[in-house]
């Protein structure tokens, strides 16, 4: 008798797991992100910055990359349009914003956005300052939940006359716009909008570490007062912090300003100097405007923050220095590496941690509270003045190229033609002269 066969039952196929990447600079940040994912089964990867996640996608072909609103080494739009053209099958979810090109969503965006979200709650400060990018992608962006959102009083709301803008306005108390709860902002960084705050979490990560930093803004947005904030805050506050302005010295004395000299070691070098990096020893140097530096000494510059040795002018010998570099600029140094106006090399040092200080109509809600601040610091030598309603909505109407250092002048020249009327009207709000 045949024995009855026994059925060949075929393996199961081994199901691979679903693999997401997620690139931010912020390790809190990350780890929210993978403890989510891992929660809805996702094997998930990290990277620090573009370069390390183009690595890691090569090697472990994700299905989903979750990308932060800034990569500290590459530029988020060009990163994610290079992405996007050579991983086509990775789905792809910004937390800011991107221009990618379009294209169809992934079966898993529902749970990649809902993780997105959730750990963006998690830290209210939330990743919503993205930088500007030119032109949102409606699939890659991912909508982010807004923590600042509240209903607002109808009688907040002023639409400007002779004009489309609506604004809001809370002329008896700017107060009334307090920070979300959990939130900790800097004194000096004046302002409860998200992309205020997140200037003050970035300070905050980052300021008790010697990493380099870059504060990138427009002209007259405060990026000094957020470096003088970095020194406030670090190990070094008890330190000099020294500030040079790249563009307010001529070419020819500049380097003799930032490394010192010798007697004699130019015309009207009558006397030696001791240059500002050496005057930093054990501080912080704040280089304002790095972009207006001349090639030839950014090199110079180049070598001392690899060695931390400068050589003054005039002399040979070397002197040793400990300083925490902090620059600024309002000129895209990224864009500006590339055509060879400055140095890649340089800019990679000086940009290992990235702030960007927003414009001011970036940040627009926060017009009556910086009001309030600037007149409550002028009434120090003078009585108090306070704007009626029509004057803050000519300000709320008005576009702010200048950003805040424009406001702080344009309510100095108001006070001024004020008099000794403590309220200042909408006819003593002038436009005329704008201060960069």
């Amino acid at each position: 008798m045949q024995p009855f066969p026994v059925p060949v039952v075929p393996a199961a196929p081994r199901i691979r797991p679903r693999t997401a990447l997620v690139a931010s600079a912020d390790r809190s940040f990350r780890q929210r992100l993978a403890q989510v994912l891992t929660g809805l089964r996702w094997q998930v990867r990290e990277a620090e910055g573009g370069a390390q996640a183009w690595t890691e996608a090569e090697a472990a072909a994700p299905e989903a990359l979750i990308v932060d609103s800034w990569l500290p080494d590459l530029d988020l739009d060009e990163f994610v349009r290079e992405f996007c053209g050579s991983f086509p099958q990775v789905d792809l979810v910004a937390a800011g914003g991107s221009s990618g090109p379009e294209r169809p969503r992934g079966p898993y965006r529902q749970e990649l956005l809902y993780a997105l979200r959730t750990s963006q709650d998690a830290d209210t400060a939330s990743w919503n300052a993205a930088p500007k990018l030119s032109s949102p992608d409606p699939v890659a962006v991912c909508p982010a939940a807004d923590p600042f959102r509240r209903e607002v009083p109808p009688e907040s709301i002023h639409v400007v006359p002779g004009s489309a803008k609506t604004v809001l306005i809370r002329a008896e108390s700017p107060a009334l716009m307090p920070a979300p709860a959990g939130i900790e902002r800097l004194p000096e960084l004046v302002g409860n909008a998200p992309a205020m705050l997140e200037v003050s979490r970035r300070v905050r990560l980052v300021a008790p570490r010697m990493t380099p930093v870059l504060i990138e803004g427009p002209t007259g947005s405060g990026k000094e007062i957020v470096a003088e904030s970095l020194h406030r805050l670090s190990t070094r506050s008890r330190k000099p912090f020294v500030a040079l302005n790249c563009a307010a010295i001529p070419e020819a004395l500049l380097e003799a300003e930032l490394f010192g000299h010798t007697r004699g070691a130019f015309t009207g070098a009558v006397h030696g100097r001791t240059g500002r990096i050496e005057a930093a020893d054990g501080g912080t140097l704040f280089l304002d405007e790095i972009g207006e530096m001349p090639l030839a000494l950014q090199a110079k510059l180049l070598r001392f923050v690899e060695c931390g040795e400068l050589q003054r002018v005039g002399d040979n010998e070397t002197v040793k220095v400990d300083v925490r570099i902090v620059a600024a600029t309002h000129r895209p140094l990224a864009l500006h590496t590339q055509d060879g106006r400055f140095r890649s090399d340089l800019y990679y040092r000086l940009a290992v941690f990235l702030i960007r200080t927003p414009a001011l109509n970036e940040h627009a809600q926060d017009l009556p509270l910086l009001v309030e601040h600037f007149l409550e610091r002028m009434g120090r030598q003078a009585p108090v003045k306070r704007l009626d309603p029509g004057a803050l909505a000519k300000l709320a109407a008005h576009d702010w190229p200048g950003n805040v250092r424009e406001l702080e002048h344009v309510l100095e020249r108001a006070a001024i033609l004020a008099g000794d009327d403590p309220t200042i009207t909408a006819g003593e709000i002038d436009f005329g002269l704008l201060v960069n």
